[in-house]
């Protein structure tokens, strides 16, 4: 039987808060559920995307590193990068590919490495 369809991706928080300002705030993803201080799940154009503490990692795996990196599609990528600098986020590398587009990498407030992508133009 296939799979039916890619359902969440999440990473783990040290501080749930502060993520979940991050990925709200700065990135501004949609909050679709929260549980307390271990849960927060967003929605970014129809894909989940979550953050959870690391009690919700499974049990004796906690630790194990994770090559995982979220790239969220956005369409300001000049104003965000600017809100970002703004806002004291750690930019990794910026580099624009042509007429592919242009991605940015940084970390969030876990030292997650997250991209930003942004689609060249149609010409």
């Amino acid at each position: 039987m296939p799979v039916k369809r890619l359902q969440n991706t999440w990473l783990v928080a040290g501080d749930v808060a502060a993520t979940r300002d991050f990925y709200e705030h700065l990135l501004g993803l949609e909050v679709k559920f929260a549980d307390g201080s271990r849960w927060v799940q967003f929605t970014a154009g129809g894909t989940n995307f979550a953050i959870g503490a690391i009690e919700e990692y499974p049990a004796g795996l906690q630790g194990s590193p994770s090559g995982a990196i979220p790239v969220f599609e956005i369409d300001d990528m000049d104003d965000r990068r600017q809100k970002l600098a703004a806002s004291g986020v750690e930019v990794l590398e910026f580099r624009d590919m042509g007429s592919h587009g242009r991605i940015l990498t940084l970390r969030d407030p876990d030292g997650h490495l997250v991209q930003l992508f942004e689609k060249a133009p149609q010409v």
